[in-house]
């Protein structure tokens, strides 16, 4: 088949799959935002790569602005505008695509169903129900006016749908109710980069560099943003101070409130680093004696925080804020890889990072219960096969709607 899959943020394991993919014969374009600042996998070609792999990096003339909705309305209009035209231009059999903008994500699905492509919506998380949010606290009534457009648009997106990918099985149940079908909705759950990310010691040449191998080290990696409730790692920083760094490596609207903490109230064991190249992110995560997530109650049932599953591959324990229902609390609470809490008890989480702190053989066995789920649940040939499954789907009903079969 050829293939487009289209990865707005340009996340590591969805690389993986357009690598297997192309190397089981298939022709596959990897399209990405080029202007997304958040973390990204290895998105060019590699000597080992399959010759039917490419990647496009799809480009705004003007930096996007994340602190301006009107301005990311205008500029999720435009990226969707050259998105789409890339669909017109490649006319793939298949476009599957995720982690986009609702209204960017319009564009996709309408190009995609006029050349007569098979679409897949891959649902990292419910963007529409996450914008009604916001919105809802910031403008109120106006907000939610606003929010049930983007509802709309989003509906408008998975009855248009061939097939549906959700990452949960809650996640599945929405979809459902909102196509008013079983049949096309997919669950298939995120995994880690397994191939790329593998247990280190933590006296690297990254933790050197930064004179981080010598300290005990709570790590955050990923983006940052209010979702993640960046005050709980302020707090975590104040706590520990003079015993163990904070350490944040990220970017996202949610720095910008560490970095007045960190001066404003001198955390000088709170360190904040911007993201690193992929090709370092193992030794960055090898410096975590704990590694640390947060999802806020409002995102738990809209969002999974994938940071949490580099972390498994990694084999470092976890100390996960979120909400019970999320899958990553979940996850982690029943392979034994780390500590859960609330993300509204403050104190709890704070009292399980100090266990974390004090209990090595607890940090232990928590990173390699991790790792084992990894093992066992990251294998991307398997995951492959699930997609290609799901493409036959989307075939066929592509092929049903016209008229074809």
């Amino acid at each position: 088949m050829k293939i487009l899959i289209h990865d707005y943020a340009g996340h590591p394991f969805q690389v993986d799959l357009s690598r297997e993919l192309a190397s089981r014969g298939h022709e596959v374009t990897h399209a990405y935002f080029h202007g997304d600042r958040g973390p990204k996998g290895r998105l060019e070609r590699l000597p080992s790569d399959p010759a039917r792999l490419s990647f496009r990096g799809v480009s705004l003339p003007r930096p996007y602005d994340k602190t301006s909705f009107v301005k990311r309305r205008f500029d999720d209009v435009a990226y969707g505008k050259s998105a789409a035209a890339l669909v017109s231009s490649l006319k793939p059999d298949i476009v599957i695509s995720g982690n986009t903008p609702t209204e960017a994500q319009s564009a996709i699905v309408k190009s995609s169903v006029s050349i007569g492509a098979g679409f897949v919506f891959w649902v990292q998380d419910f963007y529409s129900i996450a914008v009604s949010k916001l919105l809802r606290k910031k403008l109120g009534a106006v907000g939610a006016a606003i929010g049930g457009y983007y509802s709309f648009l989003e509906r408008g997106q998975f009855a248009n749908s061939d097939a549906i990918v959700v990452i949960t099985d809650s996640f599945a149940d929405i979809a459902r109710k909102w196509v008013g079908a079983k049949d096309k909705v997919f669950t298939i759950e995120n995994w880690g980069a397994l191939n790329e990310i593998s247990p280190r010691s933590k006296h690297n040449n990254w933790a050197r560099r930064h004179g981080l191998d010598g300290t005990f080290n709570f790590l955050y990696s990923g983006t940052l943003a209010l979702k993640h409730n960046p005050q709980l790692l302020v707090e975590l920083a104040k706590k520990v101070r003079g015993h163990a760094n904070v350490v944040v490596v990220s970017q996202g609207v949610g720095v910008s409130k560490l970095e007045r903490a960190k001066l404003e109230q001198s955390i000088d064991n709170l360190i904040l680093l911007p993201l690193q190249p992929f090709a370092d992110l193992p030794e960055v995560l090898a410096t975590a004696d704990v590694a640390v997530a947060t999802i806020e109650p409002d995102a738990g049932m809209f969002s999974v925080p994938s940071k949490v599953q580099s972390y498994f591959c990694a084999e470092r324990p976890v100390l996960l804020a979120a909400p019970a229902e999320n899958l990553a609390s979940q996850v982690v609470r029943r392979t034994g890889a780390g500590l859960v809490v609330d993300p509204t008890d403050k104190e709890g989480f704070l009292r399980g990072a100090l266990r974390l702190m004090e209990e090595h053989a607890l940090r232990i066995a928590s990173g390699q219960n991790g790792r084992k789920f990894a093992l066992e649940n990251y294998d991307i040939e398997r995951v492959t096969d699930r997609f290609e499954t799901v493409f036959q789907h989307a075939l066929r009903a592509r092929n049903a709607r016209k008229g074809t079969s």
